[in-house]
């Protein structure tokens, strides 16, 4: 299935998407769920006849509840996640983010996956993010997919993680970097470089609907992996290439992880961390390294950010400038 979470007269509303067409759920199956979050809460209850009436829509019953996907005003597909943690699975990006610094790739990489929690409050979807003057310094998108459980769990093996799923999206981890390296020199973080916005979307798309993609994992790891093509465009242009089939820790890794001596909840968001290439930080790094006069790139006000990924759509962002003067940066002593 792909599930939409789109706005109507300011209302939250979950729909399938089929043929470009949105499907409320409400007006295909009053017994089905409004929102994502009741849908996620009660994921197993729903899964059959949500499936059921997604055939029914494909059979072409319920076409008068179509709404054109393009028109809809998108969401989030999880407008409300229960937590927000992001990994550290593309060792290609870490690899060369090290190099680009002139420090030894860290073998602790290739031993654990790694996560650190951001604020599940600052999600947000397709359309236009808002920011504040410190955050143009050194702005950057990053380029990730993303996984959403649907049960609960705790001291769950990787063996049995991938039960958890319930859907994978696109996920652009917007990064503050001047904030995010102030505060990373006192070894904490990243925090207030990250709080600000985090995007997911625009549809959230359960495993079934990936099974052609499905690759193995890389050698001497478990859990399902995807050969899924990863690209971003800013302004038109690409600046990114990469693979979800990259990644070295798998999403059933990070959740063994995540669920060891904790509660993992339906609604909790994973990232992936970054893939190689994936974000201006890294491709500004190896083109200083390369060629001394290479210009950096940083995101601008009214630069469009498109992050796509097969099989999950197409994200598209613009940045706006918040209409806020101060400086959290100036108050330093």
């Amino acid at each position: 299935m792909k599930l939409v979470t789109y706005s109507s007269d300011g209302q939250e509303q979950l729909a399938f998407l089929v043929n470009d067409a949105l499907y409320n759920m409400k007006s295909v199956n009053q017994y089905l769920p409004e929102t994502m979050n009741i849908a996620l809460q009660n994921w197993d209850t729903y899964q059959d006849l949500m499936k059921a009436s997604e055939a029914e829509i494909k059979s072409g019953k319920h076409a008068s509840c179509a709404i054109p996907f393009a028109s809809a005003q998108i969401m989030a597909p999880v407008p409300h996640p229960t937590s927000c943690r992001d990994g550290y699975a593309f060792r290609q990006h870490v690899a060369a983010a090290r190099r680009n610094r002139k420090v030894d790739m860290i073998a602790e990489f290739d031993q654990y996956p790694i996560f650190y929690f951001t604020n599940h409050n600052a999600i947000m979807g397709p359309g236009e993010i808002p920011v504040m003057p410190d955050h143009l310094k050194r702005l950057d998108f990053e380029l990730e997919v993303a996984v959403v459980l649907g049960k609960k769990g705790r001291n769950v093996t990787a063996a049995n993680a991938d039960e958890y799923i319930a859907g994978f999206m696109i996920m652009n981890d917007m990064s503050a970097r001047t904030l995010q390296m102030e505060e990373m020199l006192l070894n904490l973080g990243p925090a207030k470089g990250k709080d600000f916005s985090t995007v997911i979307g625009p549809i959230m798309v359960t495993p079934d609907e990936l099974e052609a993609y499905k690759v193995p994992a890389k050698a001497n790891h478990t859990g399902n992996n995807y050969k899924l093509k990863m690209r971003c465009f800013v302004n038109g242009k690409q600046v990114s290439d990469g693979n979800v089939a990259d990644m070295d820790w798998t999403f059933a890794e990070i959740i063994e992880r995540c669920a060891y001596g904790a509660d993992i909840l339906p609604g909790d968001v994973i990232g992936s961390g970054t893939v190689g290439t994936g974000c201006f930080l890294e491709l500004n790094g190896t083109g200083k390294l390369n060629d001394p006069n290479y210009q950096e790139q940083w995101l601008q006000v009214g630069d469009e950010v498109v992050l796509e990924i097969d099989g999950l759509g197409k994200l598209v962002n613009k940045i706006v400038l918040e209409d806020e003067k101060w400086s959290i940066l100036a108050l330093k002593k």
